[in-house]
Parts: C-alpha cells; structure tokens; sequence
C-alpha cells in the first residue's frame, strides 16, 4: 500500500477538484437569484447538472480504478484506463451486477435498521422488555429515532466495505475471463465461482 499513496492521493485530488468547482457553482448561483436572468440560471444549472454527473462518474472510475491498481500495482491513469475499458466491453454484466447489488444492499440495510429499530421501540416504549419505569421517560421516541439513524449509518459504512469485496471480485473474475479461455490458458476462479458464473476449464488435447 506505501508504494501506492501517491495513486490514491492523485484519485482523491481529482473529486475534491470537482467537488470544489460544484460548491463555487453553488455558491455563484445564489449571489446571482436576486438579478432573476433566466440566461444566467440556464447556464448554472446545465453546469451544475455536468459537474454532479462528472462527480458520479469519477467516483465510479476511481473505486475500479483502485481496484485494478490493486491487482496489477500500475498507476492511476493506467489502472483507470484499464478497469474503463474492462467495464466498457461488459457494459451489460456491469449494469445488471451493480442494479441488483444496490437493491440487495438496500434491503440488507432497511432490515438491520428496522431490526434494531424495533428492538429499540420495545425497550423505550413498550412494557414486554424494560430494565426501567417507562412511564418516567417523557420523550420514548426520541431515543429509538436516534437508534435508527445511527443504526442505518452504521449499517451504510459496513455493507460499503461489502460492496467494494463484491466489486473487486467482479473485476478479477471480468480479468480472468477475458485473458483465460478455460482450454489452453484456464481460469484461475475458484471452482464454486465457475459453477455459478457457468464457466469450466476444458481439458486440452494433446496428439
């Protein structure tokens, strides 16, 4: 990792420059409301929608990018371009991959929170589970509120780790797939990831 601070220095450097022009756009278009030109708001708001949808889309280049320095130990500019070019010639398993994980991470996420949630509103609230007089406490809801909040961040800084193990998986096994052919050169996945992927090393022929 100490051979690659300067990789990860140089992808931070590169949102917080965008980040930046976006809270100077902010930042312009309110000290121009009071003039009320309709020209000037176009223009604002076409900069501000490219600048959050350049924002999405290096943060998407950045995680793969470091993903791919990862397993090849390259630079940024050349693991970005790698991990682009991966992505691209698999544009539809990365679309249909990265809908369903965010779905299921979604789901994960409100269950934990509603889960602990409910636990919470049995304790603060109701009399089945109480180590206290219930009826002193005046605001119940205010520590289950909390609870949930804090419950459901918590939740969203666990499962992101969980996503960044699904999406480096996904690279390796795009990698493996596109510089093996499972006859002469196999595949390094493991066995139960070619059983679910649907992909088997054949046995050469030799004559």
């Amino acid at each position: 990792m100490g051979y690659h601070l300067g990789t990860l220095a140089f992808g931070s450097l590169i949102i917080a420059i965008c980040r930046m022009i976006r809270v100077m756009l902010e930042c312009v278009d309110k000290k121009l409301k009071k003039y009320d030109n309709a020209f000037t708001r176009a223009i604002l708001c076409c900069l501000k929608c490219f600048f959050w949808c350049l924002e999405k889309f290096l943060k998407f280049i950045n995680k793969n990018a470091y993903i791919m320095c990862a397993i090849h130990g390259k630079n940024f500019c050349a693991s970005a371009k790698d991990a682009f070019t991966l992505l691209l010639n698999n544009i539809v398993r990365v679309f249909v991959l990265d809908k369903v994980t965010d779905f299921l991470f979604f789901l994960s996420k409100l269950l934990v929170t509603f889960g602990v949630g409910a636990i919470a509103y049995v304790f603060f609230v109701t009399d089945y589970i109480s180590f206290v007089d219930n009826s002193e406490i005046q605001y119940g809801l205010a520590p289950v509120v909390a609870i949930i909040i804090a419950t459901y961040l918590i939740a969203t800084l666990f499962f992101n780790v969980y996503s960044m193990a699904v999406d480096t998986l996904f690279l390796c096994f795009l990698e493996d797939s596109e510089k093996n052919n499972g006859k002469d050169r196999p595949y390094y996945m493991s066995r139960n990831l070619m059983r679910i992927l649907g992909k088997r090393n054949k046995p050469v022929k030799t004559d």
